[in-house]
C-alpha cells in the first residue's frame, strides 16, 4: 500500500525537473523578468485566475518540450524570473473568453507584456433552428 502512495510524489517531483530544463540554459546566459497583466478587451477590468502559459520556442517557430504555467490574481498580473532571452510563445487561457496565442522575443532584463482577452464573438451554424 505505501508504494502508492510514492508513486504519485515521484510522478509530480520528475514532471516539474522536466518544466525546470524545459526553460534551463547554461549560467551564461542573460535571462529576463516577465510581467504579464491580463485584462478585459471591452471594459479594461482585470481577469483573474486566467492561465499564462510559456512554451518555449525552438528553431523554425516548433515548439520545445515543456511548458510552465502561470495563474494571474485578483488585480490579474502575475510574473515570473529567470526565463531565457529568445523566442516564447505565450497563450492566456480563462473560461468565457478566447484564447489569446502570440509568440514574443525575450531580448530584456524585464519585460512587461498586456494581454487584453476578447469575449467570444457570435457563433453560427447551417443547423440554426432560428427562422428568419
Amino acid at each position: 500500500m505505501k508504494t502508492n502512495f510514492w508513486i504519485p510524489l515521484v510522478v509530480v517531483v520528475l514532471a516539474f525537473g522536466m518544466l525546470d530544463s524545459a526553460f534551463a540554459q547554461d549560467d551564461e546566459g542573460p535571462t529576463s523578468r516577465l510581467r504579464f497583466v491580463v485584462i478585459r478587451d471591452s471594459d479594461g477590468k482585470p481577469v483573474r485566475n486566467a492561465a499564462v502559459v510559456l512554451h518555449p520556442v525552438k528553431s523554425k517557430g516548433k515548439q520545445a518540450q515543456g511548458e510552465m504555467e502561470l495563474k494571474t490574481d485578483p488585480e490579474g498580473k502575475t510574473s515570473v524570473d529567470g526565463i531565457p532571452y529568445g523566442p516564447l510563445r505565450v497563450q492566456v487561457l480563462a473560461p468565457h473568453f478566447q484564447t489569446f496565442g502570440e509568440d514574443y522575443e525575450v531580448n530584456k532584463p524585464e519585460l512587461e507584456i498586456t494581454v487584453k482577452l476578447k469575449h467570444p464573438g457570435e457563433q453560427y451554424s447551417v443547423y440554426d433552428d432560428k427562422k428568419k
